[in-house]
């Protein structure tokens, strides 16, 4: 039974015993380990009862054999008494110990119980690759985390501004700001490490600017010998849930053909940060060098994917350069995954000022070919106040014929409309795989709404 899309509470959950019976659901991997517990628990109660019979015999005066042995009660009472005794030992002392051990783990009004089942869960879960970079990509990534831990981020090695500018100029390493924001949003936001992570200093001449995650990046790096292996142990040390890998580890360069006016020749913008701060309409965008190799990992990940999900993000300066990347196209092409690109909710000044979500996609596939996704997403919410220079993508109109399905639905956060929600939208994102494999066994989340309109 549920109230406003959140599932009533069970009085009788207060109560311990009946948590207790969680732990014999199927699917935990703990039953066996009980199993084992109480018979070992047995054996040593049976080895104890030998040697204190053994000693009954040979001084059946001993007064306090008497007292420990229940002589003076029947049979039948000594063993009830003694198995019921023991049994409430061995459970107390588990509950106990389980409290001790998990308590860091565990989250407030969450069981030991239901933790481990969701960790199960996730571990069984499909096998997704999100591709893209930004703040789209890593609100997809912090909603999906709660559904599969079989989840692979392909990142951008396109930006050139701010911190990771600087590190990638100083140091030559591919720039880390969108994986650092990936790895964080695979983490449990809560964590004081993460919030470490994503500190950036205001003040200090050489770190004025700096996040401490790109420095944390960049030191692993140095540390392990090279930035793939860093990035590994970063998200080892943040306890990810999943995994980031870049597109390609080639210094490359992301450049747009923009014009300015239509009696203006078309200009070559070079460098990610720049291009949304030169006025004019975007013709196209390329890498140069226009052939980095792909990112091994990168493709395995994108061959074996049941779903791959392209964007939200930028749509030029965050989605189209891993696309560009000689591979990761034709990868995706040759996987037999269900493909769904997440269209943005709301327009980017300098990028896709005035696109429609139709617009969104014909811009995908002018670069990368048509067919290169089955389904489109956008957002059916309009509502709430944007930044100035930001507007609305228009959702497409019943009827619109584009070579793909779209799917419409109310995915715009509520505080920042401008930007997804990522419970409901990775759990829109999940309905439309289980529609096109057959059932999944996905976590369920408790306190999150059923997708549709918001109350």
């Amino acid at each position: 039974m549920k109230a406003n899309g959140v599932e009533a509470q069970n009085p009788r959950a207060a109560s311990p015993f009946p948590r207790l019976w969680r732990w014999l659901r199927p699917g935990l991997g703990v039953k066996r380990w009980f199993a084992l517990l109480v018979m070992g628990t047995t054996l040593v109660g049976l080895g104890l009862a030998i040697v204190l019979l053994d000693i009954y015999r040979t001084h059946p005066d001993s007064g306090v054999l008497a007292v420990l042995s229940l002589r003076a009660l029947p049979r039948w009472m000594r063993a009830l008494l003694l198995g019921l005794a023991g049994t409430a030992m061995v459970a107390f002392g588990v509950l106990r110990l389980n409290r001790e051990l998990l308590a860091p783990y565990l989250r407030p009004g969450r069981s030991v119980a239901d933790e481990v089942m969701r960790h199960r869960r996730r571990g069984r879960g499909p096998r997704v690759v999100a591709v893209g970079g930004g703040t789209g990509l890593s609100t997809l990534l912090r909603g999906l985390k709660h559904h599969t831990a079989n989840l692979t981020a392909v990142v951008t090695v396109a930006d050139d501004g701010g911190s990771s500018g600087r590190l990638r100029r100083s140091l030559g390493l591919p720039p880390p700001g969108d994986i650092r924001n990936c790895l964080a949003a695979l983490s449990d936001d809560e964590d004081l490490l993460t919030q470490l992570f994503q500190y950036r200093f205001s003040t200090g001449e050489e770190l004025q600017g700096h996040s401490f995650g790109n420095l944390f990046i960049a030191a692993l790096a140095g540390v392990t010998g090279s930035f793939e292996r860093g990035l590994s142990e970063v998200g080892k040390v943040l306890a990810i849930h999943g995994r980031v890998v870049p597109s390609t580890l080639s210094d490359v360069a992301l450049v747009a053909e923009k014009a300015p006016a239509l009696d203006v020749q078309a200009l070559h913008v070079e460098g990610e940060s720049r291009i949304p701060e030169i006025p004019g309409r975007i013709l196209r965008v390329y890498l140069k060098p226009s052939d980095p190799p792909a990112y091994p990992e990168a493709l395995r990940a994108i061959l074996n994917a049941e779903l791959i999900i392209i964007g939200p993000g930028s749509l030029y300066t965050s989605v189209l350069p891993n696309l560009l990347v000689p591979g990761i196209a034709e990868a995706i092409r040759a996987s037999r995954a269900l493909k769904i690109y997440v269209v943005n909710v709301a327009t980017q000044p300098g990028e896709t000022d005035g696109y429609t979500a139709v617009d969104h996609l014909k811009a995908l596939e002018a670069h990368v070919g048509a067919g290169i996704v089955d389904i489109a997403l956008a957002n059916d919410r309009l509502r709430g106040r944007l930044p100035h220079g930001v507007s609305w993508v228009q959702p497409p109109t019943p009827g619109t014929s584009s070579g793909v399905r779209w799917v419409t639905d109310a995915l715009a956060d509520a505080e920042q409309p401008w930007r997804h929600d990522a419970e409901r939208l990775a759990a829109r994102v999940m309905e439309i795989l289980e529609e096109h494999t057959g059932p999944l066994e996905l976590p369920r989340l408790e306190g999150v709404e059923a997708v549709g309109e918001p109350n």
